[in-house]
């Protein structure tokens, strides 16, 4: 890298100028820039809306993450032709490829969303450094310059969408009137009557080519303003004037050196006649003011002020305060000199400790009652009692599906009930059945049945009390139950005979309980 060869001219910038000079770089080369962008994005996109033809957001979307690959085409072309090499769009072309290479995972996963792309992309690409020199450089380059990158994307996104919804505008202005009649935005918007998904591919469409124009200057500006930084940090400008200086002085230095070597022997001549004045000669040991004396009383300078100022401080400074100015002892109210000689350090101390007790009391109460005032919600979510134990002030259900749960509607054998009811009535030796079953769940094992709970839900509550033989026995009743009241099917004696051997393992022998 040249810096003589600069197209622009090296100088320290502030931030705003530095952007301004990368969109005259953008503008000096806007047909490379342009015709290289669109050869590369405009296939890319025209593979996602075949590929993706149903989901015209996600195309858009994929279109917009690959953004940093796309950049790195320009930066190549604004780098090379900044110190006149600038490339043909065939050159550019062929190596797209190989720019893509280095770090093209990162750029398009965790360093995506960074607000700085532009600003940090010629670290990756340029100077081609990664890992801990990467963070190193960064690090650097970030203590200026970063918060106007990181505006300039903003910037960047608001024009983006301002140029996108502009042309969606133009669009419908330009429509013809006849065709605007039929067209309005409500019938273009009313998926559900017609199929417009073109009409959505035709807008992803407006905004690839609004990335035509403005991402070229947005890689421009964030280049320029690497380039102030690098300027900035390794006086690229004073280095230029060394070298026009080096230049101008070249004619004249054959001379300078043909007068330097016929002075040599004169001065090597003199100083021979000329006694010695080592560092160690007894001249200079004879000398008063000695090395050592000269460094004690350089010390001792720079010990006192106004090089260094000690001062200690044992109270309560607020700000940088000014020393006090004397006063006579007649100026100001008498108030004011009372509450200053009442607020002298130790008395001063004393009373800031009384308000941090107070604020701290203040904290611990206001606390106190925040936890009395929403003690009853802090109870829902911070009580370690089971679900259902919480449950139980809540008024038991008399019937349920129709059926009285009360145990005084009970007999007292409720197996030996059914079997007699069976041979009469099947339907209700089964329903008595099934009503004995929800009775016990509600006042035996306090299930929370409620009104509108369905065989469903019981099954579910018996299933979470974690009895198997409990639970096989209600799926069995609840199963032949259902198949009665809703498909009027009455079970086989067989059925009644097992579901009272059930009943009576489960219940009357007390082994689920």
């Amino acid at each position: 890298m040249r810096l003589s060869d600069a197209t622009v001219v090296i100088r320290p910038r502030s931030t705003w100028e530095a952007m301004d000079l990368g969109v005259l770089l953008s503008q000096r080369h806007q047909r490379l820039l342009l015709t290289s962008w669109a050869i590369v994005t405009l296939p890319v996109f025209a593979l996602l809306t075949v590929l993706l033809w149903d989901s015209p957001s996600l195309a858009v979307i994929l279109f917009w993450w690959l953004k940093p690959a796309f950049e790195r085409l320009p930066l190549y072309i604004l780098s090379k032709a900044l110190f006149g090499e600038t490339p043909t769009l065939k050159q550019a072309l062929r190596q797209w490829p190989r720019l893509l290479k280095p770090q093209l995972l990162a750029s398009l996963t965790w360093r995506r969303l960074s607000l700085s792309r532009s600003f940090l992309l010629p670290v990756v690409q340029l100077e081609g450094l990664g890992g801990l020199e990467r963070q190193q450089r960064l690090q650097v380059l970030l203590q200026r310059d970063g918060g106007a990158a990181r505006w300039l994307t903003i910037i960047g996104v608001h024009l983006e969408c301002g140029l996108w919804v502009g042309l969606m505008v133009l669009f419908y202005l330009l429509l013809p009137q006849q065709v605007e009649l039929d067209w309005g935005w409500q019938t273009l918007l009313s998926v559900a009557t017609q199929d417009w998904r073109w009409l959505e591919h035709l807008t992803n469409g407006f905004y690839v080519l609004v990335l035509v124009v403005w991402e070229p200057i947005y890689v421009a500006c964030g280049f320029s303003l690497y380039l102030n930084r690098r300027t900035v940090l390794e006086a690229w400008d004073i280095e230029l004037v060394f070298r026009r200086l080096r230049q101008r002085l070249g004619s004249t230095a054959a001379g300078l050196l043909l007068a330097a070597f016929l002075l040599v022997p004169t001065t090597a001549d003199v100083r021979a006649d000329e006694p010695s004045i080592a560092p160690d000669a007894p001249r200079l040991l004879n000398q008063p003011l000695t090395s050592q004396a000269s460094r004690d009383s350089v010390r001792a300078i720079l010990d006192q002020p106004p090089f260094k100022n000690k001062e200690t401080v044992t109270r309560y400074r607020f700000g940088e305060e000014q020393p006090a100015k004397p006063t006579s002892d007649d100026e100001g109210p008498s108030w004011l000199k009372a509450l200053l000689r009442l607020l002298d350090q130790q008395r001063f101390g004393a009373l800031a400790s009384v308000i941090e007790v107070l604020l701290w009391s203040t904290v611990i109460g206001a606390l106190g009652w925040l936890v009395w005032r929403y003690r009853d919600w802090l109870q829902a979510f911070v009580s370690r009692r089971p679900r259902l134990s919480r449950q139980l002030t809540r008024p038991l259900p008399p019937q349920a599906f129709g059926l009285d749960l009360n145990r005084e509607t009970l007999p007292a054998d409720i197996a030996a009930s059914v079997e007699s009811l069976w041979q009469t009535n099947p339907r209700e030796a089964l329903g008595l059945l099934y009503r004995a079953l929800l009775s016990h769940l509600l006042h035996d094992y306090r299930v929370p049945l409620k009104p509108a709970d369905t065989e469903g839900q019981v099954l579910a509550y018996v299933e979470h009390l974690q009895q198997p033989e409990l639970l096989a026995f209600s799926r069995n009743l609840t199963r032949h139950w259902q198949n009665m009241a809703y498909g009027h099917r009455l079970p086989s004696a067989a059925v009644q005979q097992q579901l009272c051997e059930g009943w009576r393992s489960v219940f009357d022998a007390g082994a689920a309980r």
